[in-house]
């Protein structure tokens, strides 16, 4: 789909309906622009806090310390006892 749209004096734009809506986008979400070149993509921000759910943890790691996390990580990465 392509669409048009023209930049105000104050750099707003009004994302035109049909992407509006292909995008699911309403009022107060959150958005990415992404920059490459002389392009730029615009997507609706995923809402992590929603997803913290959906993805299945064993019951054996359930609980553990961030910092255990992290470290457990870097030892797997690196072979080392950091």
């Amino acid at each position: 789909m392509d669409a048009q749209a023209k930049m105000t004096s104050k750099g707003q734009v009004t994302i035109p309906k049909p992407v509006r809506d292909a995008l699911n986008l309403h009022e107060g979400d959150d958005l990415h622009f992404r920059v490459e070149a002389s392009r730029a993509t615009i997507s609706k921000s995923e809402d992590f806090v929603s997803l913290a759910e959906s993805v299945p943890v064993p019951a054996a790691k359930r609980g553990t310390a961030w910092d255990d996390v992290l470290r457990r990580t870097r030892q797997a990465r690196h072979g080392s006892s950091r």
